[in-house]
């Protein structure tokens, strides 16, 4: 069981509604997009995980398998994606929109129109003192898109990350291949979404909840999926 683990710093159990859960975190070799995402889900996790067990995965590892990376050195933006990039609120948790590649990549996946509405929608919020409006027009898929920060293992440190082509499939493929439910997450050190699940009727919300600490880090730990077994 040398893959499997609880990362430093992190905590195995968590309470929610009344229940406890723990939470594994599985380490695998760093995946690129040669590799399918069912074989390594089959490779590092299914002999850990047990009836009852969910699967999660994050939404990074999936869209890597995809060729979702795209290399910095490939992406040319345009003025506008230059000036809006500067009016995005910088946190520690990542670089987001707030670089000029990564907000030509928004741009690119949501549209021009969405992003410019969005964009005026988030400058009236904080007039009023209102934050989050920003990603609540643009969307899951500029939400997602992550840029290359110190803690960013090679290769994507030269590379701007999108959100998975079809999460809710990708979940369904890998379920199949191992057994259990799972899920297709986007989780960060400030909360998150679950972006797929298989099958359907998983309870989203409460998994986020479940995963709202980010068992997984987002650093150095290699660790891109990982096991949720509720404690009996």
């Amino acid at each position: 069981m040398e893959n499997i683990t609880v990362n430093e710093k992190k905590v195995k159990d968590i309470e929610v509604d009344g229940k406890t859960y723990e939470r594994y975190a599985i380490k695998t070799h760093v995946i690129t997009e040669v590799d399918d995402i069912c074989d390594v889900a089959e490779k590092y996790a299914k002999e850990h995980l047990s009836d009852g067990d969910i699967l999660f995965i994050t939404e990074k590892a999936v869209g890597c398998t995809q060729g979702r990376a795209i290399p910095m050195k490939d992406i040319h933006p345009r003025k506008l994606a230059v000036i809006l990039s500067k009016f995005v609120l910088k946190t520690p948790y990542g670089i987001g929109l707030g670089i000029p590649e990564t907000m030509e990549m928004a741009l690119r996946e949501c549209g021009t129109p969405r992003i410019l509405f969005a964009a005026g929608v988030s400058a009236f919020g904080k007039i009023i003192g209102k934050r989050g409006w920003f990603y609540k027009i643009a969307g899951e898929k500029a939400r997602s898109i992550d840029g290359p920060c110190d803690c960013t293992l090679p290769p994507y440190n030269e590379c701007v990350s999108l959100s998975p082509l079809n999460p809710d499939d990708v979940c369904k493929a890998v379920s199949e291949r191992v057994g259990t439910p799972v899920l297709v997450t986007d989780i960060n050190d400030l909360g998150g979404v679950i972006m797929g699940a298989w099958p359907k009727t998983i309870d989203r919300d409460l998994m986020a909840r479940i995963l709202k600490d980010n068992p997984l880090g987002q650093s150095h730990e290699q660790t891109p999926m990982g096991i949720i077994r509720e404690v009996k």
